[in-house]
């Protein structure tokens, strides 16, 4: 290969800029054949991707078939008119569905954590995969591995949660469920792990902001998960924007090459993030210009960047001027290359339009999207079995918010646009149980997610004075300006503006200094509480919220996060009982913004408490109530003392004591008394959700052995210490039964 196709191989340009649709036919660009014929493009990013952002619309997008039309075309071109016919590397955003038109829409990955469900979440990939590779998409940019350290980060709602034991089995099932058993298959597509690494950690909430964080808990905490996706064969990893302790990971040859490669073993690709590389010289500054940064970047271990900006115009010009060793650059472009062999697309680089068109956004899917939205939501407060509701007793219901109806606010960020149809909202799902008495629905928008217009306050009272039982449907939107202009607060109609409302307040690149409601919400739900009546508020939104007023004073609490596109369905499905809410959190809710940090999983020499609150949170880790009850007893480590290496058997009897069936996660806790290295109290070790009739008793086992009691020791190797655990099991991370377990001196 000459310097030219090298380089080459490492390029990504924006996808969806190599071609025009006009009137149902692609035309590829002459910027995209001008590339090829200069030395070839690698790879492109988001082919299929559409938002705003990319500027592709429903009207502009690409159809199903239309989208493997296109990639073919691609594919065929960039294969005839380059010398060595190489086939291109199609990434795609694929976080809670594949970022394309007609795709489905799952719910977002802090939903999916909040199911506790690993081997649903990994039937979950096996569609995406199924989807995206149908259109040629042979590389997705999940799964986000990022531990959730401040929620007041914009990107919360891409991760699993707060726990690394948790977001390692999501890993592993991500990479189980994307690459299946061959990544040649049609079903299959390469994950890339995201962020590398400390991403969730960064200073203040603060997208991209600094990391300051010590190796030890580098290891045992935000590496965890990524170590385990690697160990399950992951093929591509993603570095983060940040710095840990001054060195930018996009340079860093401790991470990228001492700790991924040589330590773990990892042999695949790893790609920049979008402009991280421009970041070097413009940011961190770390580099004196571009073609500094580009040096800095392959040689500490980047294969490819993208966007490909910086690659594309400087790597040629340090070979030339001695600046990159041509071996590395040799080791970057085999790589890509190898990546390329193993996806079987020298073989089959074609997509099927007619298999595109029969598996995206099929009744399959659908089906699943609604049942993984189901097992996400988490009932916060019921009190007086305030729900599930009752048709019979409910009387007329006020449905009542400015997310009861607003279809892109239950979607999540990194969503393609979407026809209304195609998307539930909570206010459809309840007027389709009553399509026998119309009456009996009433609705009103209230007010916006942002915003102080209480317009609609005069209306939304009225409505709910009308009414026997209301429901509020308020929380966050991290839409993007989807151009559907916005509704009238007073009648909640849609209409059309000039410049259509854009309420996000979450999202990538959206911080905030606070948990509370955005705008007037909170004094919306006041309002309507003042009526008397039951209240149950339905939270739509993409982190934690802390309203202090609510959590005392509804009648019931019902967190969803950002559902997807059957979020609606699944939302009334629990509000009536047709579901029993199983889902837990997967992070600590603060009772105030300024306890934050509130993990649960801190130090036991972080403090106690503060002048005027405690540190404990309102909703702890683990948490969420059922419409049954579950009793736990029998708590035995049948091997109570063992030496290093050996295993115990841990057991609990869990017991349904309600009069319905219902899932219950059941959570194996372990805590080390006494260590050489401070450590948290209790850590997540183990998880297992069940589901019980009426009466029925189950007896769950966990293993407990080096894995689960090990860390980080003071030569930076795992060790496990002789001496007493605690082994905790139970419903949440502050409700468990305990038992010891003693590990002995090896001999």
């Amino acid at each position: 290969m000459t310097p030219e196709e090298k380089v080459g191989q490492l390029l990504q340009p924006f996808g969806w800029q190599t071609y025009e649709h006009k009137d149902g036919k692609v035309e590829l660009a002459e910027s995209f054949k001008q590339q090829v014929a200069a030395g070839g493009v690698g790879s492109l990013y988001g082919a299929l991707r559409a938002d705003p952002w990319t500027g592709v619309t429903l009207e502009t997008g690409l159809s199903p078939r239309e989208g493997a039309e296109a990639v073919n075309a691609i594919q065929r071109y960039a294969m005839e008119h380059s010398r060595l016919g190489i086939p291109i590397l199609i990434g795609e955003e694929c976080s809670h569905g594949h970022m394309a038109i007609g795709a489905t829409v799952f719910p977002v990955p802090l939903s999916l954590g909040s199911a506790w469900n690993v081997e649903l979440y990994r039937e979950m990939c096996r569609a995406v995969a199924k989807e995206t590779r149908s259109q040629g998409g042979a590389v997705t940019y999940s799964p986000v591995l990022d531990v959730v350290r401040d929620p007041r980060w914009g990107r919360t709602e891409e991760c699993f949660g707060e726990d690394p034991h948790l977001i390692a089995e999501y890993a592993k099932a991500s990479v189980e469920g994307f690459q299946g058993e061959s990544l040649a298959h049609e079903d299959s597509v390469a994950v890339t792990l995201k962020h590398f690494v400390g991403y969730g950690s960064s200073e203040g909430g603060r997208n991209a902001g600094p990391v300051h964080m010590g190796k030890r808990e580098l290891l045992e905490v935000d590496m965890l998960p990524f170590k385990a996706a690697v160990e399950a064969g992951a093929k591509s990893i993603m570095t983060a924007y940040n710095e840990i302790d001054g060195v930018p990971c996009t340079t860093s040859s401790e991470l990228l090459q001492d700790i991924l490669r040589d330590e773990w073993g990892f042999d695949g690709m790893v790609i920049t993030d979008c402009g991280a590389i421009d970041m070097l010289a413009a940011g961190h500054d770390v580099a004196e210009d571009g073609l500094d940064a580009s040096v800095q970047s392959i040689t500490a271990g980047i294969d490819m960047e993208m966007s490909g900006v910086m690659f594309g115009q400087y790597l040629l010009q340090a070979l030339s001027e001695g600046k990159l060793d041509p071996a590395v650059l040799d080791t970057a472009a085999a790589r890509v290359l190898t990546l390329k062999f193993e996806l079987g697309l020298f073989e089959q680089p074609y997509a099927d339009p007619e298999r595109a068109e029969k598996l995206i956004g099929s009744e399959e899917h659908i089906a699943l999207a609604r049942r993984v939205a189901s097992e996400g939501i988490v009932l916060l407060k019921n009190v007086g079995g305030t729900l599930p509701l009752e048709k019979g007793t409910a009387g007329r219901i006020a449905v009542i918010g400015p997310n009861a109806d607003a279809f892109y606010n239950q979607l999540g960020d990194y969503t393609s646009p979407q026809p209304k149809a195609k998307v539930s909202t909570v206010l459809e799902a309840i007027r389709s149980r009553y399509m026998d008495d119309p009456d009996a629905v009433l609705y009103a928008p209230g007010c916006r997610i942002r915003g102080e217009s209480r317009e609609g306050f005069e209306s939304a009272l009225a409505c709910a004075a009308a009414a026997d039982t209301i429901v509020m449907v308020v929380g966050g939107s991290s839409a993007r300006d989807f151009g559907e202009g916005t509704i009238d607060l007073r009648t909640g109609a849609s209409k059309v503006t000039e410049n259509a409302w854009n309420d996000m307040d979450c999202g990538e690149g959206i911080d905030r200094v606070s948990l509370g409601l955005s705008g007037v919400q909170l004094e919306l739900v006041q309002e309507v509480h003042k009526l008397g009546k039951p209240v149950v508020v339905v939270y739509i939104n993409g982190r934690p919220i802390v309203e202090p007023w609510i959590d005392e004073n509804a009648h019931a609490i019902v967190e969803a996060w950002y559902p997807g596109q059957e979020g609606g369905n699944a939302i009334a499905d629990v509000l009536f009982g047709e579901e029993n809410p199983s889902g837990r959190l997967t992070v600590s809710i603060p009772k105030h913004t300024g306890q934050l940090p509130v993990y649960y999983n801190g130090k036991r020499s972080r403090g106690k408490r503060y002048l005027e609150e405690d540190s404990k949170p309102r909703y702890p880790f683990g948490y969420g109530l059922s419409y049954t009850t579950f009793e736990y007893s029998n708590l035995s480590v049948e091997q109570g003392e063992l030496a290093a290496g050996e295993e115990a058997l841990v057991t609990v009897d869990v017991m349904n004591t309600g009069d319905q069936s219902g899932a219950e996660v059941v959570q194996l806790y372990v805590s080390d008394v006494a260590s050489k290295v401070t450590r948290p109290e209790r850590e997540l070790k183990g998880f297992e959700k069940i589901v019980l009739a009426p009466g029925e008793k189950r007896t769950v086992t966990f293993k407990v052995g080096a894995e689960q009691l090990q860390y980080i020791g003071k030569d930076m190797v795992p060790v496990v210490e002789p001496g007493l655990f605690r082994v905790l099991v139970g419903r949440n991370v502050q409700d468990t039964l305990s038992a010891d377990l003693i590990v002995r001196e090896a001999k």
